[in-house]
């Protein structure tokens, strides 16, 4: 049968010339954030965090250093092997607003799936951690290091030199990148389950289409406002569910993102017991080991 929802139908952008960066930005209030506004990304861990300021203040800058030193333009692809981190948003929408395509691929992959990646998307670019990094062959593309433990100051240590000086690029905008809603944004790809894992392309459109409808309309369910909430991002990033929340469709609502590298029952309990609005997406298995905690004094009614 054909079903349909009792909701009205969500407007999505006509505009063809619209790419996913502009669009979320576009969505946030103008101008500076009130003082004391919560922050846009959270780590869980360190508690380094980034401002609405500072997100797209990074996201213009490492743009412009992509196009500058790596030459990423419309249709190259950059790979990105990065575990949870607030750099991970930062890294992947900044090679959107380059005009780039991003593959995100799972950091615990082995030496073979990479090279296998490699072989099949052939991209200009690499942006690995450390870890990740000495799994890739010598043949790989150039590989610029992320730092897992991301603030807006200069990280320390010199194997962060190149990505330090790629922030350091003029911030005042995005680069004009020339790409549209019909444009490719990101290659994820299948989980292998039903055979040989096989990338997807996903363009602008899809992914404007998935913060709207996946996303925003969802938030707008809510009673609390959506600058109110927070949530935890315990899902991986390079997933296209983690992807979709935390990299891209929460960071139009102002809410605040609390990154978690992985689920973590002892940092999952302390961030709820840090905020009443905590709003968790995870897997089955990540709810079942924290209803075992209900003999705990916490409260963990503001799950979703």
């Amino acid at each position: 049968g054909l079903y349909a929802s009792t909701h009205p139908p969500v407007p999505l952008p006509a505009d063809p010339g619209l790419s996913l960066v502009p669009h979320i930005f576009s969505r946030l209030p103008l101008g500076p954030a009130p003082p004391h506004s919560p922050p846009c990304l959270l780590d869980a861990a360190t508690a380094a965090s980034l401002s609405r300021a500072d997100l797209r203040r990074l996201v213009s800058s490492l743009a412009r250093g992509l196009r500058r030193a790596h030459n990423v333009r419309a249709g190259s692809v950059v790979l990105l092997v990065l575990p949870n981190s607030v750099a991970f948003p930062v890294a992947f929408l900044a090679v959107l607003a380059a005009g780039g395509v991003a593959n995100t691929m799972n950091p615990s992959s082995s030496r073979a799936e990479i090279a296998e990646r490699l072989r099949d998307t052939a991209p200009s670019l690499v942006l690995a951690s450390p870890e990740n990094a000495a799994k890739l062959p010598p043949s790989a593309a150039p590989v610029v290091l992320v730092p897992e433990t991301f603030n807006p100051t200069p990280s320390a240590g010199h194997e962060f030199a190149p990505f330090r000086a790629l922030l350091d690029s003029d911030a005042d905008d995005f680069p004009s990148a020339e790409v549209g809603q019909e444009d490719a944004a990101a290659v994820l790809y299948s989980s292998g389950t039903s055979g040989r894992s096989k990338g997807v392309v996903l363009t602008h459109r899809n992914l404007i289409a998935m913060v709207e409808l996946f996303v925003r309309f969802e938030a707008s369910q809510y009673a609390r406002p959506a600058c109110d909430n927070v949530y935890l991002a315990a899902l991986p990033m390079f997933h296209v569910y983690g992807l979709s929340l935390f990299a891209a469709g929460l960071l139009s609502l102002g809410s605040t993102v609390v990154v978690m590298r992985r689920f973590d029952v002892g940092e999952a309990v302390r961030a709820v017991h840090r905020s009443p609005a905590v709003q968790l997406h995870s897997a089955a298995n990540s709810f079942k080991t924290l209803s075992r905690l209900s003999h705990t004094s916490i409260s963990f009614r503001a799950m979703a």
